[in-house]
């Protein structure tokens, strides 16, 4: 009920649960033994967090996705081609005027994968091609657990990014080894999952707060945030606001001008504008050991409220066209902004 309020605020229920839990950490930071006991249990929630996207991945359904290789490729190379590239144009244009680690946040932001269940929802709100969604948002962060570190040591290493080899054993314990067990066991724990969506989504939802409790405990005993100014978190917000608009046009025009079907330039825009802070906050919390992880973060963060409300309102533009071009894309389950929570 209160989800659904907000909901027609354009409020994003769980970026307040995001705001909140910067709060308690900003006054009940965890340090000394609780820090110690934190960081484990972060480890085990991402580990756990990967598990259960394993698990309900369907190994069928992205290999017939895969099979529409035009769309494909055209969001795969929004997500990895041009999002770094405007990001590095970004980072040497305003570099100088922002703290290192924000400037390294803004370029972890646009090497990551894409969303997965709000690409999906946001592409059955317009009466797009669902299933392409599925394939794009599920492939890219298969990719992007081997793609991101990797992209991480071309792009960050020589800017502070503190990847090290220490993090490739971490990625593939944490990460990879966890996602392939939950896809040995989906056989036999994948129906249970798909009936118990809502309390298992508790999961997904808490392992990503309490990793951002313990980034921003570590930033405020560390006392990093007194290195950032209200015009570094504007100009931030800006960069990011500037980011998405120019992926949101280049993907449309890129779609229109290469023929495709409307139901596949909807899943095209959704699929390859979005950033995963599902994804990106543990991996963040892995590739980054040692360093300020709250200012890394920040901008993910920010960019995550401002692609869920900039895709709600195309969405709901979409799906007012008159007629459907082609074949129109049943509605998912999942069909609400607020319902895609970090995804």
């Amino acid at each position: 009920m209160i989800r659904r309020t907000l909901a027609r605020f354009g409020i994003d229920a769980y970026l307040i649960a995001l705001m909140a839990t910067v709060a308690v950490a900003a006054v009940l930071p965890a340090h000394g033994v609780g820090a110690t006991v934190a960081n484990g249990a972060v480890s085990v929630a991402v580990a756990l967090l990967f598990f259960l996207y394993g698990a309900r991945l369907s190994p069928l359904a992205v290999w017939e996705g895969l099979l529409h290789w035009r769309l494909q490729s055209l969001v795969f190379a929004s997500t990895y081609v041009l999002f770094p590239l405007l990001g590095l144009v970004l980072a040497r244009t305003f570099g100088g005027w922002l703290p290192r680690e924000l400037v390294a946040g803004l370029i972890f932001l646009c090497i990551l994968p894409s969303t997965v269940q709000s690409s999906i929802a946001f592409t059955g709100i317009a009466r797009g091609n669902v299933a392409a969604a599925l394939c794009s948002a599920s492939v890219s962060n298969l990719f992007g657990m081997v793609l991101t570190p990797l992209l991480v040591v071309l792009l960050l290493d020589s800017k502070g990014g503190g990847f090290s080899t220490q993090a490739i054993e971490n990625i593939a314990l944490q990460l990879l080894l966890p996602f392939v067990a939950g896809q040995l066991l989906r056989r036999w724990i994948g129906p249970f999952l798909q009936r118990h969506k809502a309390p298992l989504s508790l999961v997904d939802r808490g392992s990503i707060l309490l990793v951002v409790y313990a980034a921003f405990s570590e930033g405020m005993v560390a006392g990093i945030w007194s290195q950032v100014t209200l015009g570094d978190l504007a100009l931030v917000s800006l960069l990011g606001l500037a980011l998405l608009a120019a992926v949101l046009v280049t993907t449309t025009l890129a779609s229109r001008r290469l023929g495709f079907s409307k139901e596949d330039e909807i899943a095209i825009v959704f699929c390859g504008s979005k950033k995963s802070m599902a994804s990106g906050i543990p991996m963040a919390n892995i590739l980054f050991p040692g360093q300020a992880l709250g200012l890394i973060v920040l901008p993910l963060m920010l960019f995550h409220q401002a692609q869920l409300v900039a895709c709600a309102v195309l969405a709901q533009r979409y799906a007012r066209r008159s007629e459907p071009e082609g074949t129109a894309a049943s509605i998912p389950a999942v069909a609400s902004p607020s319902a895609a929570g970090a995804r």
